[in-house]
């Protein structure tokens, strides 16, 4: 085991399950022998109680006595005594009913944590522990622990890639389904990336480890959604500063009730007793304690399982409260790469002759909008011109041109052909303008036969699901979704509208675009998208910082507070809707928790009975660690269904 691997295992809560369920078998044993009459001053009814107590108060106690050596109060104290002073004054069922109740809830709660780490051990276990490294003089299995950055491994099919790395060598596909999400296999060639923990497919390769085993990204997944678990949100930090101020505020009040009852009203010491042990018992704040931590440790691990990582408990309450989300344009609401998406030539050219030729000098350009061009040419199954390439000349910012076949060709701007003193025909000038205008780069195709030219335009396609998560954003209560960007005015606005923007802030630098989520959170909170390399200053700045995680990106798990672990936009709606529910969930849960408490308090004034006040106490214990559950398995509305995977 890597020493950044936990050193202990989470394991589920069966000393507890096992200490309520012998409370319970004895508490029905205490109950016959009650109602039969029987009393303390029996044997057999004193051991089966004594022994009921144990069961149930064993584990409060330990708790209780470990707090108190470190000078501290807690609510276990508050039930452990009210038990004890039920037994004081004969109430022996009663208390065992206390007990029960209270060890049920516990009980609850570890099971809710439990549920909400075991996925961690489950990422752990993933990875394999044993790989072929492969050597000059053969193959050999060694721990994976044992390997460092640049080992070579032969992966088989079947096996689960042990290592971050790179393929050298063969052709296969990988389900990547663990880190996020993604239920469809992803084919992977020479030169692409793998991850460790991931399932190779039907392919043999060779893998070149490029990370560490302790910085594989599923390692840091795991780290992550710890000590995301670890983090407490405001509202949890708002209870633990007052609940040991509070327990000490109970136990004067109950003392105080003791006293003031047998003085005031001149109850005899039991009764006074009583009442005091009953207001140990409404005031005591289990609710209130369990009510944050059962909802947002199954929102974590519920959005977790589909690919979003919220590195805290305090991201996903303040994504919660998020009215305006900012869009980086490039790589997140668009592909991040370039493609043709019009060609025009006049009725009486042959296209496929003039893409021959363009091929034929794109070959040789090195500008970045050859590939895209040369794709689209490729797609076609247009051959590129093979005959002699000559002149070949390229302009810094304006296009190529050369000697194709003896027919002069140039591909590039407006400028180029202004050089060559050449006149551009006009539909050609207004074909190129209109796809300006419409956002898209025109490369005009001119050469010096008549009739032969046209116009490719190249443009940054949107994400095919980017319209409906800006949909299903806008249902959710998002008010308002800004688009930031580098990118020209044009380019911006026609994205905006086909996305269905409410604003667009463009030709931004990185700094600028900070100043402008500054603007938008004088109106609201803001949280901002980006894919996490270029837009690191702008994620650091706003509210909540989301990036597109690519399978988790080094940068995009640094820098970002959620991190969307694929590519898919349609992820955002699910975690917005996942953390509007969970800081829904905690509002419900504090509502009813201290409402609960005021009703018993006031109740205890109104000989409310001690059996009563265990109830509505852990009852309600019991409903808010339930109501938080809940989120591990509620139906997903129709609005970001599609994020989901076949497997979820």
């Amino acid at each position: 085991m890597s020493e950044e691997e936990p050193k202990q295992k989470a394991s589920p809560p069966v000393a507890a399950a096992i200490a309520t369920a012998m409370c319970v078998v004895l508490g029905i044993a205490v109950a016959i022998l009650h109602f039969q009459g029987y009393t303390a001053q029996n044997r057999l009814f004193l051991i089966v109680s004594l022994l009921a107590y144990i069961a149930g108060g064993a584990i409060p106690s330990k708790n209780a006595v470990a707090s108190l050596k470190e000078l501290e109060l807690n609510v276990d104290l508050l039930m452990i005594l009210a038990a004890i002073g039920a037994a004081i004054i004969g109430d022996w069922l009663e208390g065992v009913v206390l007990l029960f109740l209270f060890s049920l809830s516990g009980t609850l709660e570890a099971f809710a944590m439990y549920r909400t780490t075991r996925s961690i051990e489950a990422l752990i276990q993933l990875r394999p522990g044993e790989a072929t490294l492969v050597l000059p003089a053969g193959e050999q299995r060694v721990a994976v622990d044992s390997l460092t950055p640049g080992s070579l491994i032969r992966v088989r099919p079947g096996e689960r890639y042990p290592v971050d790395g790179v393929i050298e060598e063969g052709d296969t596909w990988a389900d990547e389904s663990t880190l996020t999400g993604e239920s469809e296999p992803i084919a992977k060639t020479v030169g692409a990336q793998v991850f460790a923990g991931t399932m190779n497919g039907n392919g043999s390769v060779l893998v070149r480890m490029t990370k560490a085993v302790a910085d594989t990204t599923l390692q840091r997944i795991v780290h992550m959604v710890q000590e995301a678990q670890a983090q407490k949100t405001p509202t949890q930090r708002f209870v633990e500063s007052w609940q040991q101020p509070y327990v000490l505020g109970v136990l004067s009040t109950a003392t105080l009730v003791f006293f003031g009852t047998r003085w005031l009203h001149h109850d005899s010491w039991r009764d006074a007793f009583y009442h005091a042990m009953v207001l140990l018992v409404a005031a005591s704040p289990c609710a209130v304690v369990v009510g944050s931590p059962a909802v947002l440790l199954s929102a974590i691990a519920r959005a977790g399982r589909q690919g979003v990582l919220f590195k805290g408990g305090v991201h996903l309450e303040n994504l919660g409260t998020v009215d305006t989300i900012a869009f980086d344009k490039t790589g997140t609401v668009t592909m991040g790469r370039p493609s043709v998406t019009e060609v025009w030539c006049p009725p009486t050219t042959d296209l496929n002759h003039l893409l021959s030729l363009a091929g034929a000098v794109e070959h040789r350009s090195e500008h970045p909008l050859r590939v895209p061009v040369l794709a689209e040419i490729d797609r076609r199954g247009i051959r590129c011109s093979d005959g002699t390439l000559l002149d070949f000349h390229s302009h810094t910012g304006l296009g190529v041109h050369a000697r194709v076949q003896d027919v002069w060709i140039g591909v590039g701007r407006e400028g180029l052909f202004e050089t060559h003193d050449m006149t551009l025909p006009q539909d050609l000038i207004d074909n190129a303008k209109r796809m300006r205008q419409s956002g898209q780069t025109a490369l005009l195709l001119l050469t010096d036969r008549e009739g032969l030219y046209g116009v490719i335009g190249v443009a940054d396609q949107i994400r095919p699901e980017a319209p409906a998560a800006m949909a299903a954003l806008t249902q959710l209560g998002i008010r308002r979704k800004v688009i930031l960007t580098g990118d020209h005015e044009n380019v911006a606005r026609n994205v905006a509208s086909k996305l269905g923007a409410d604003d667009v802030r463009a030709g931004l630098l990185p700094d600028q675009k900070v100043v402008e989520l500054s603007r938008l959170a004088a109106d609201g909170t803001v949280a901002m998208i980006g894919d996490g390399v270029n837009d690191a200053p702008a994620l650091a700045a706003a509210t909540v910082g989301i990036a597109m995680g690519g399978a988790g990106t080094d940068v995009a798990l640094e820098v970002a507070d959620v991190v969307l672990m694929r590519d898919d936009l349609r992820a955002l709606p699910l975690a917005v809707w996942i953390s509007r529910r969970a800081r829904r969930r905690v509002q419900q849960n504090m509502v009813f928790a201290f409402s609960m408490i005021a009703v018993l308090v006031i109740s205890t004034f109104f000989k409310l009975p001690l059996w009563m006040g265990v109830i509505g106490h852990e009852g309600s214990t019991v409903l808010v660690v339930l109501n938080g559950l809940r989120i591990l398995w509620e139906r997903v509305p129709e609005l970001t269904r599609p994020a989901i995977s076949k497997a979820a």
